[in-house]
């Protein structure tokens, strides 16, 4: 049994600007839950009791979002990197107090899927591995080069070998043995990548599986984010039907609300305005007469009149 998690917290979000100048990315709302949550049920239905979550940009939200610093019954040791950031490794050795105590999961913070991390956590432990990572064939760029007879990574993004087969996607969920904290120096600003190439090199275990089953998405674009609630729009049985819409929310006389469209907690939306395809924020606020259709709209400032495809 793996019981603590390490979620990624810490990203810019800089592909999804300006979206993420307003809230880290792992707090936008998908369907009027923050985007981590999602991470922190699959990782409590694979019996996760701890989360460790890395913090820097907007660090407050998550202050504000998790008040307590729990989440359906489990804890949330909070890390802040400051005055950088200390990317993935640098994010790793900084929760080393916490990480140490046995084998843990490191999640993304700015993704979501439904795959079963079963096969991981079996292939893991199986194998004696000092990290495995969770590949798909397909859904982003296929830079993972893997021998699936001995279960391991052998390239990633062709550094080691140009002629190296790189078929799969690195899904960002992975199991770490805390022997791997070792090899990363404290108070650097790092990535993993170099050490797993260090692995590779050096024939440690850096072990693989295929997790095809269920979906998953990145969500470090806007296009993926509006392509999300699409895709729970017509599976209603997976996240309720659409459109959502939050507690405390003023909805005037009027108003047409359509397709994927989610508003939410405290959101105001004036007399006869019509909306299609749109994420509301919380605490966000349509004018009267506003004709809105694939927008997101943030809560930064009132927003009125017609916009397509816009972030307001």
């Amino acid at each position: 049994m793996v019981s603590t998690a390490f979620v990624l917290g810490a990203g810019l979000g800089t592909r999804l600007r300006p979206l993420s100048n307003v809230r880290p990315k792992p707090l936008i709302p998908v369907c009027n839950r923050p985007l981590i949550a999602y991470a922190f049920d699959r990782l409590i239905a694979h019996g996760a009791t701890h989360f460790v979550v890395n913090t820097h940009w907007l660090a407050e939200g998550f202050a504000a979002e998790f008040p307590d610093a729990r989440y359906g019954g489990c804890t949330i040791d909070f890390r802040h990197e400051a005055p950088e950031i200390l990317e993935t490794a640098g994010g790793l050795k900084n929760a080393e107090d916490v990480l140490r105590g046995g084998t843990f999961i490191v999640y993304n913070g700015d993704i979501l899927c439904d795959t079963s991390l079963e096969p991981l956590l079996a292939a893991h432990a199986a194998h004696g591995n000092e990290v495995t990572l969770c590949l798909r064939s397909s859904g982003g760029p296929l830079e993972i080069a893997f021998d699936s007879e001995r279960g391991r990574v052998t390239d990633i993004g062709r550094r080691l070998s140009a002629q190296s087969a790189s078929q799969y996607l690195f899904t960002g969920i992975y199991v770490v043995s805390p022997r791997f904290l070792d090899r990363i120096p404290s108070g650097k600003k790092v990535s993993v990548i170099p050490f797993f190439l260090e692995m590779i090199a050096g024939g440690a275990k850096l072990g693989g599986v295929v997790c095809d089953d269920g979906n998953w998405w990145d969500l470090g674009t806007r296009e993926k984010y509006m392509v999300v609630h699409r895709h729970f729009a017509a599976s209603p049985e997976t996240i309720g039907r659409a459109p959502w819409i939050g507690g405390d929310t003023e909805i005037a006389s009027g108003v047409a609300i359509d397709g994927a469209t989610a508003i939410g907690s405290r959101a105001r939306i004036g007399v006869g305005a019509e909306l299609r395809d749109c994420i509301v924020w919380p605490g966000a606020e349509v004018a009267a007469g506003s004709h809105l259709d694939s927008c997101v709209i943030t809560g930064a400032v009132p927003v009125a009149g017609s916009h397509q495809n816009a972030d307001l």
